[in-house]
């Protein structure tokens, strides 16, 4: 799932190049790290927790910080690149989080 994460990222900063240069490329780059970096996190947590007593527990706290992880990214992205690109860093989040769904579709085809 990861890797197709990162796949869409490159599709979306390929797309946020078309739009607006080099300037969309980064921010749709940025609002893919954003996403799959968190995700990436929480797969090797629960990679090596899955055998742990608790796992529910632990599922939900990583699932936790995985959100309060994308949300301070995407400010710190906003605040620290001055020179981002509003609609190509939201094409590059959306193209990242709904990555699940264009695997399930892809898995029918």
């Amino acid at each position: 799932m990861i890797l197709v994460q990162a796949a869409a990222v490159v599709l979306a900063s390929v797309v946020g190049g078309m739009i607006a240069g080099l300037r969309g490329s980064i921010s749709s780059l940025l609002g893919g790290a954003v996403c799959v970096l968190p995700n990436l996190l929480l797969a090797l947590h629960l990679r090596f927790a899955v055998r742990r007593p608790g796992f529910l527990a632990g599922f939900l706290l990583g699932e936790l910080v995985k959100l309060a992880l994308v949300v301070a990214l995407l400010l710190l992205v906003v605040l620290e690149y001055r020179n981002v690109h509003m609609p190509c860093l939201l094409i590059g989040l959306v193209l990242a989080t709904q990555a699940v769904f264009f695997l399930g579709f892809w898995k029918k085809i």
